[in-house]
């Protein structure tokens, strides 16, 4: 039943002259780049709920009745990034896109942020194709997409009109996924289009729609070398921001991000059969729109299942891990080198800043299991890791900027990879750094470096202004954009996964596999790990012990290995030993200690665990990780 009271607050963006006096001929609703589920606080706010009303209106309203029925196009990006598929690895979307009505969709580079094996199981259950037409994976067999998506498909409106739909991507983004399978073949958008096209046509496509992850200039660039007959109109994304040009006779559309914006596109035939007239609504989902009843429940069940998912342990630390503030924004932090670390090796960067307010935990983290909560909360932010070419004197200012508001507890600290660093803080602001090192190399400050860094520096926020990238108008060139980049929650649990030994995901890939355990070489060049230890043999106390229940049945098939092909949901962890606190709890005891070390007279600051010893770990599952400090930041003319 279409939704009643729905406030009228179209923009057209395109209209046909002479406008139309007829009803169309065909009717298509688009979006794109769709990443949270739950509604903002700006306008316009999205959300899943109130998105679902606007689409059934355009689908089921009484002003629509004598007209073709709603074909639905997806431009791509939805299984990541984001806190929640950084916990449900994108699963949670496939029924928030099949419930909207979608019809056909077309790869993002963030739909294979978990690997083309998980890409393919979450497409599987989607009730929709999903369309890659120029970018092929030789290993799959003789000219086939990647992920085996299609490279084209026939949509038939109600009214028997044949729609001639191709997916198309850009070259750029390839180079920013580092799951993909070796070999992969890409194609000329434009010289795809002018292969598959003509074969459309001939199979009856009346209008010929281009569904595309790509900037806006790569799509205009499509429009000027197919336009004129070939392509009629192109429903892109990537970018995210809402923008509409009339390019060589095609049309170019995006329509926004986030359940934010939508379009509403009308299409009349031409008189002679010699094109498509249109006519584009935007519509912005603001608060004023109700929301589905329906929607809400779906978005309340998955919201439930997440909360669950949150305390499911995803790693061991046999080292404390040191997050407070008091550590992470006045020094080096055994936690900030690892994850530092890991952010370099991910992107295969030369070194790598990130801002200490990137660490939330304000805690230790004592040895024992970590939970995916732990990851999210201490990492909660959704502005992607990036990667820039920027100079060695670029570098040293950001350092020196780092440095130049201690004492205080600012999050512009620097926490570093590959970077050694002195720093005099008797000396002004700006004026603290003495040396520089990458590596084992001192800085040159003439020389190009690969830096990675969050997109909150490349924005130049937090004074890191000789980061700033060219598109904000600094110098910083980018390797791999916001768009491209992916969260820091999702390569910790990417990592984490990595190194488990039972309980393995089934959808980890061969071609993450070949990715992590280089990851892992690299780390231990400075990082300690342990090795599973099966707890019935162990000896010695222990601050919090996991294990997990293997079913029998498993045990006797796929002995101490557990089942490659099982999701780590489906074991259970004993966590029998493991005395729990509330916030309210943790508080008290941090603020005892805190007070029993100062009225102890004891200097430097109160330590919650020291690091586990292999005789006392009792973990079977994964390996153990901990983190080291390394004298990467070194303080001179201390008082």
């Amino acid at each position: 039943m279409a939704p009643k009271e729905i406030p009228v607050d179209e923009q057209t963006v395109f209209e046909p002259s002479p406008a139309p006096h007829t009803p169309p001929d065909l009717r298509f609703l688009h979006y794109n780049d769709v990443y949270h589920v739950e509604a903002g606080s700006a306008e316009p706010v999205g959300g899943v709920a109130r998105f679902q009303t606007l689409a059934k209106y355009y689908r089921e309203d009484e002003k629509f009745r004598d007209q073709p029925k709603l074909l639905t196009f997806f431009s791509g990006d939805a299984f990541n990034p984001s806190l929640e598929s950084s916990v449900t690895k994108g699963s949670h979307m496939v029924p928030i896109l099949n419930k909207i009505g979608t019809d056909v969709a077309c790869v993002g580079n963030h739909d294979l942020d978990f690997g083309v094996k998980q890409y393919r199981n979450l497409t599987a259950q989607c009730t929709f194709p999903w369309l890659l037409a120029n970018v092929i994976d030789p290993a799959l067999g003789d000219d086939v997409p990647l992920g085996n998506a299609q490279k084209t498909v026939m949509l038939t409106s109600s009214n028997g009109i044949k729609i001639g739909v191709i997916g198309l991507a850009e070259r750029e983004w390839l180079d920013t996924i580092n799951s993909l399978p070796p070999g992969i073949i890409y194609k000329s958008a434009s010289a795809t289009a002018k292969e598959l096209i003509p074969g459309l046509k001939r199979q009856g496509a009346e209008i010929i729609v281009a569904v595309s992850h790509q900037r806006e200039p790569n799509d205009n660039k499509l429009a000027e070398k197919t336009g004129g007959g070939l392509i009629d109109i192109i429903l892109g994304g990537h970018d995210h921001y809402y923008a509409h040009s009339f390019v060589n006779g095609t049309h170019v559309l995006r329509s926004g991000t986030d359940f934010k914006q939508l379009s509403h596109v009308e299409a009349w035939r031409k008189p002679e059969r010699q094109g498509w007239d249109f006519r584009i609504t935007r519509r912005d989902v603001v608060s004023s729109v109700p929301q589905d009843a329906e929607a809400v429940n779906l978005v309340g069940g998955l919201t439930k299942k997440l909360a669950e998912k949150l305390d499911k342990p995803i790693g061991y630390t046999a080292a404390p891990l040191d997050a407070r503030f008091t550590t992470v924004r006045t020094k080096e932090s055994n936690l900030g080198n690892f994850v530092c670390d890991l952010m370099r090796f991910y992107y295969e960067g030369d070194c790598c800043i990130m801002a200490s307010g990137t660490i939330r935990g304000d805690q230790i983290y004592p040895p024992g299991v970590l939970r995916v909560r732990d990851i999210v909360n201490c990492f909660p932010f959704e502005d992607p890791v990036v990667v820039m070419q920027v100079t060695g004197q670029q570098i040293w200012d950001a350092l020196e900027n780092g440095v130049s508001n201690y004492p205080a507890l600012e999050g512009r600290f620097p926490q570093v990879s590959n970077i050694t660093f002195e720093t005099d803080y008797s000396q002004p602001p700006h004026k603290r750094i003495l040396s520089v090192s990458i590596g084992e190399e001192p800085l040159d400050e003439s020389r190009a470096y690969r830096l990675v860094t969050r997109g909150y520096m490349g924005r130049g926020k937090d004074g890191y202004t000789s980061l700033l990238i060219e598109e904000e108008g600094g110098t910083a060139k980018e390797i791999v954009s916001e768009e491209n980049g992916v969260l820091i929650s999702t390569i910790l649990r990417q990592y984490f996964m990595s190194l488990k030994i039972l309980g393995k995901w089934k959808n980890w890939a061969p071609a993450m596999t070949k990715k992590f355990t280089n990851i892992q070489s690299s780390l231990q060049q400075t990082h300690d790990f342990h090795e599973p230890t099966s707890s019935t043999n162990a000896s010695g106390p222990c601050p919090r012990r996991s294990s997990i229940a293997i079913p029998s049945s498993e045990q006797h098939h796929e002995g101490a290995q557990g089942d490659p092909d099982t999701d780590d949901e489906d074991y259970e962890y004993d966590d029998s030993e493991l005395i729990k606190f509330n916030e309210y709890e943790l508080g008290l005891l941090r603020r005892a200690m805190r007070k029993w070390w100062r009225l102890a007279g004891l200097k430097s600051t109160p330590k919650c665990a020291d690091e586990v010893g292999k005789e006392e770990l009792r973990v079977d599952w994964t390996r153990a990780i901990a983190p080291r400090i390394e004298g990467r930041i070194k303080e001179v003319n201390k008082s």
